[in-house]
């Protein structure tokens, strides 16, 4: 009976060996889905590198698949549930797509909070990290960011408050919305993908976006007027969420994990940042080459701004403090966070 205990015994080891190496050479396929078309900076400049870096650092073991343009069904508002839900593995979207979601993470979109959009996007990462973790918990977070400064492209000129007032004005977010109500505009809400049928059909006069997107979306053919603010935070930011279904990442084996863990946090939402920033220079100087007309307001006139918008913060505050959350005090560590980062 030895013999054969040993037989035995020599089997089950080899298969438990064999066993080890199949659960060590496993492949997973995993399906990322967002809304801009291939050639938008996030797509082309971020998410493609980080799906190449992602296979290449598993050993090909983690293929991402990749759906643009809202391929796979639904609406941009409707992403961020997706990856939730595990209807896709990971999905990049705004989170002011879905108002009042995230009202910690909102701070960030205060007017003239930030600028540089990696300066902004490691700080937004650090501060959801520390103050706002429970607003993803129901998704394994790779990483939140920033777009930089966002500005004016309008089809008449914005040279002042008084010449806003009235327009027709696409926002991205609620906090954005009120923004343009306060500054005499009148709001109109809508994903960035449908700025382009908007303004051809004057559904809107202009649309406040960041340069780098400008290319994807035809704007700078579509209007000629842009206006930019002095100093260096942008009029406002819009705020980015790529997340990852937690089933998904569970069921990853532990060697997997720790390629996707490599390839989240804070230097995963600086080369997103990083990507907005290139894509600016990118947009304006099309913009520039087109021969458009580009207002740089003053820092006085910049500063008329500023008084006129506070008020959206004061709003904010007052409306978070209802849901026991201290406006005041994040607003504060968030502007804190941007400084550290832009030393």
């Amino acid at each position: 009976m030895k013999p054969l205990r040993r037989s035995l015994l020599a089997v089950a080891a080899t298969l438990s060996v064999l066993g080890a190496a199949g659960v060590q050479a496993q492949t997973v396929t995993l399906r990322l889905h967002q809304f801009l078309p291939q050639q938008a900076t996030i797509p082309a400049k971020a998410i493609v590198p980080w799906a190449q870096k992602v296979e290449a650092e598993s050993g090909g073991r983690i293929k991402v698949q990749l759906f643009h343009a809202m391929q796979l069904g639904g609406a941009p508002p409707q992403l961020f549930d997706q990856a939730r839900d595990g209807v896709v593995d990971i999905t990049w979207t705004v989170l002011g797509y879905t108002p009042g979601r995230f009202p910690k993470t909102e701070v960030f979109e205060l007017p003239f909070m930030s600028g540089n959009a990696e300066q902004s996007s490691k700080a937004i990462q650090e501060y959801v990290e520390k103050f706002a973790a429970d607003e993803f918990k129901d998704v394994q977070l790779i990483a939140v960011h920033t777009h930089g400064p966002g500005l004016f492209h309008t089809k008449t000129p914005v040279t002042g408050l008084e010449s806003l007032r009235g327009m027709k004005i696409r926002g991205g977010s609620r906090i954005i919305n009120n923004m343009l109500t306060k500054l005499g505009a009148t709001p109109v809400g809508m994903p960035v993908p449908a700025v382009t049928d908007a303004l051809s059909k004057g559904t809107i006069d202009g649309t406040t976006i960041p340069w780098e997107v400008t290319p994807a979306l035809k704007v700078s053919e579509l209007v000629k007027n842009h206006t930019t603010f002095a100093g260096k935070d942008g009029l406002y930011t819009q705020t980015f969420a790529f997340s990852m279904n937690k089933a998904s990442y569970e069921k990853l084996p532990p060697d997997l994990k720790k390629v996707i863990d490599a390839n989240s946090g804070v230097v995963t939402a600086a080369m997103f940042g990083r990507a907005m920033d290139e894509g600016d220079k990118v947009g304006r100087e099309i913009a520039v080459k087109a021969g458009n007309n580009i207002v740089a307001l003053d820092a006085a006139e910049t500063q008329r701004w500023r008084r006129t918008a506070s008020t959206v913060e004061t709003d904010w505050i007052n409306e978070v403090k209802g849901k026991g959350i201290d406006g005041a005090k994040l607003a504060a560590e968030a502007r804190a966070l941007i400084a550290k980062h832009s030393r």
